[in-house]
């Protein structure tokens, strides 16, 4: 019989059924529950691992720079943020929303990680997403452009539910480079939902984008529907810096 039940589960793809069915079956008998139980527990053991390898598929196909949680934020650190803030995003109704975060901030004070963070929470929600640093997005559209795929790349951009980009204004690009990256932020416009990171204010944005009426377009988009997060203190890896020449003058 358990070689039958084996061989119906490899027909219907369930391994998890396949893999635990004769010990529920037998932790079943020994507490006495009802059949309709007992297959209860199975199909809550495939529906689980199932949703476990999704959400890893998913996770993978994000191109995380590092899986850090929001569990994993210091928020001991100064960074200016209001944590319950934060903790209302990673509940996602911004996603369905299709509305933008962005967080603005020097170096090191954790902006990274929360892009990654409200990411990995979208993703645990059932959402696509997707990672890239500006400058590396810059350039696959540039690349895809003159390869004339730049329609599939857009395509693809446009089916993620959440596309990260960070590190905006590290680099600056060339008119082009910016243009192309506008037209990706103009697609997304009230139809998806995008987290951008940037050490530069607003008003230093079009040394970024090379174009202040380009620039102005984009910041009145944004405007209208993003969450803008400021971070402030002197930063994580300061911080740290600090701590390892002078231990006493961080106490």
């Amino acid at each position: 019989m358990e070689a039958v039940v084996r061989a119906h589960c490899r027909t219907l793809k369930t391994p998890t059924i396949a893999r635990e069915f004769v010990e529920t079956e037998r932790r079943s008998i020994h507490e006495g529950l009802s059949p309709a139980t007992y297959l209860h527990a199975l199909l809550d053991a495939e529906i689980s691992t199932r949703g476990e390898h999704a959400i890893e598929r998913r996770l993978r196909a994000a191109r995380l720079p590092a899986r850090k949680p929001l569990t994993q934020f210091d928020w001991r650190r100064p960074h200016g943020l209001a944590r319950n803030r934060i903790e209302e995003l990673a509940r996602g109704e911004w996603i369905t929303a299709a509305r933008n975060v962005v967080l603005l901030g020097p170096v090191g004070t954790g902006k990274t990680h929360l892009a990654i963070a409200l990411a990995i929470e979208a993703i645990r929600r059932g959402h696509s997403a997707v990672f890239f640093r500006a400058s590396e997005l810059v350039r696959t559209l540039t690349e895809a452009r003159d390869a004339r795929q730049l329609g599939r790349v857009q395509d693809r951009l446009q089916r993620s539910a959440v596309v990260v980009i960070d590190e905006l204004g590290f680099v600056p690009f060339e008119r082009a480079g910016g243009e192309l990256l506008f037209d990706v932020l103009s697609n997304r416009h009230e139809r998806r939902a995008t987290i951008l990171t940037s050490n530069l204010s607003f008003g230093e944005w079009s040394r970024v984008f090379g174009d202040d009426k380009l620039t102005a377009a984009l910041l009145d988009r944004l405007a209208q529907h993003a969450e803008v997060l400021v971070t402030r203190g002197p930063g994580d890896r300061v911080g740290r810096a600090l701590e390892s020449r002078d231990p006493e003058a961080t106490r």
